[in-house]
């Protein structure tokens, strides 16, 4: 099973990407999705998840300015980034945890410039 990441890209302070995440029919609404980031020299966390009845979370550094949704019909989870910051910059990995396993995508950079 593979998620497959992608969307992301280098952007100017202040600018947006969307990021995409198609999810394999077999897994995608039987479990909680969630996209996190990893900083050079910093710990993997999460940004948005989305739970299998649709709750929705953010961290604080994000809140505002992220939206986490997700396609049924392309079994794909998005996040949409606007008003980017510098330390926004990392690589972002969408996040599937059904109750037998974890799922992660490969990775996509998200490099945010002054």
């Amino acid at each position: 099973v593979q998620l497959q990441a992608s969307g992301g890209g280098s952007v100017q302070a202040g600018g947006s990407l969307r990021l995409s995440c198609v999810v394999p029919g077999s897994i995608f609404g039987n479990g909680d999705m969630a996209w996190y980031r990893q900083a050079p020299g910093k710990q993997r966390e999460m940004v948005a998840g989305i739970t299998g009845v649709a709750n929705i979370n953010y961290a604080d550094s994000v809140k505002g300015r992220f939206t986490i949704s997700r396609d049924n019909a392309r079994n794909t989870l998005n996040l949409q980034m606007n008003l980017l910051r510098l330390e926004d910059t990392a690589v972002y990995y969408c996040n599937v945890r059904t109750f037998l396993r974890t799922y992660w995508g490969q990775g996509t950079q998200v490099t945010v410039s002054s």
